[in-house]
């Protein structure tokens, strides 16, 4: 899990765009993360099983 304190100062919003850090919506994991999405690819993979992301299958050939 991401330190609270991390979450909260993303949260606030910083003074330049690109100090921004992309988080997981769901576990606040700061690397993998999908932007149109916007989970992590853990989070990402876990949902996309269960069938929970509309428009995602598993890919077999």
């Amino acid at each position: 899990m991401a330190r609270k304190s991390q979450i909260e100062r993303e949260k606030h919003g910083e003074k330049y765009d690109t100090r921004k850090v992309r988080r997981c919506r769901r576990c606040g994991r700061a690397r993998g993360v999908l932007r149109r999405f916007e989970i992590c690819r853990i989070c990402f993979r876990e949902l996309a099983h269960k069938g929970e992301i509309p428009g995602v299958k598993k890919a077999s050939w």
